[in-house]
């Protein structure tokens, strides 16, 4: 996902001092905040704007100040960021998104986190991954943000990954298109976090296997590809991993080429469908729509089918 940004006169609750010190002059009350919101609303009549399409969403009422503790290219079109949180009651599920407030921005973008849950609780860290376009909140990230620059979050999403220790054993089936690899990355770190947690204390939640599914156009906008696949290595009977490009012009990564193969099929799809498999898709909207309809043709129940798409 992706939208915007706004002029924050300061943040709600903050907690970790040298941030708290330096957001003090950020001072962000609701009354503010429904402003912003609904300005953002009513300035932008563009379809994909991130406070309009996500307005019936479910958010967490913090506010939180954060700032940019680290960056980095992960394809010639996409940034990710670290940032860390300030407020330690500021939490949230795996493959939900934050609302993304900018200083000096009229409009308030969207984001989903890449990282896992555990990263926060331990650090007080949340990454994003921010693909180019020309909507303010992506430029800003591309053009204007440095190391220190400050902004605000807050989160929201009804996508995500969030077993209780007493539920049921499941599968993942994780299908992403291009920059939707972010929630599902999110999720399949939080999988990971979940085997060491059961592998070490022989308790916890107990899960299934994982299989991702990943397409992009080609291999350089294969996001986070060392990543994934340092997980599947760590975890072979559990994690495995299919990467798929559909324009790909080069000649193909010796270490990459083993996971290398063309169009997601149906067939693939299909043969992954059990009772115990949850589906979780996220990219472009004719994608999220096409193995949506084949999941339920294929008599996958609703509940076992989540998705969400980026525009």
């Amino acid at each position: 996902m992706a939208c915007a940004a706004v002029m924050i006169p300061g943040l709600l609750r903050c907690s970790v001092g040298a941030i708290c010190t330096e957001a003090a002059s950020l001072r962000l009350t609701l009354s503010t905040l429904r402003h912003l919101t609904l300005t953002s609303i009513m300035k932008s009549k563009r379809k994909t704007d991130h406070m309009e399409r996500t307005a019936s969403v479910l958010r967490r009422e913090i506010v939180s100040a954060a700032k940019v503790c680290g960056a980095a290219s992960e394809s010639p079109s996409v940034k990710s960021l670290r940032l860390l949180v300030a407020d330690q009651d500021f939490s949230f599920k795996a493959g939900q998104w934050v609302d993304f407030f900018i200083p000096g921005v009229s409009v308030v973008g969207g984001f989903s986190i890449c990282s896992s849950p555990r990263l926060l609780e331990q650090e007080r860290v949340i990454e994003l991954a921010v693909k180019y376009t020309n909507h303010p909140p992506a430029l800003w990230v591309h053009n204007t943000c440095t190391l220190d620059s400050e902004v605000a979050v807050r989160v929201g999403g009804e996508f995500f990954f969030d077993p209780q220790p007493a539920d049921a054993s499941r599968n993942l089936v994780l299908i992403a298109g291009g920059v939707g690899i972010n929630p599902l990355l999110s999720i399949l770190r939080h999988a990971a976090d979940l085997l060491r947690e059961q592998a070490n204390k022989r308790n916890g939640y107990e899960i299934g296997t994982i299989k991702l599914f990943y397409s992009a156009k080609n291999t350089s906008e294969l996001l986070f590809k060392k990543n994934i696949l340092d997980l599947v290595n760590e975890f072979p009977e559990k994690i495995a991993c299919s990467l798929h490009v559909t324009k790909q012009t080069t000649q193909i990564n010796a270490e990459l080429k083993p996971y290398i193969t063309g169009r997601i099929t149906e067939k693939e799809i299909r043969d992954h469908i059990s009772k115990e498999t949850l589906f979780y898709i996220c990219g472009p909207p004719p994608m999220t729509d096409f193995f949506s309809k084949q999941l339920e043709n294929n008599h996958v129940p609703k509940e076992h089918i989540c998705f969400e798409k980026w525009w």
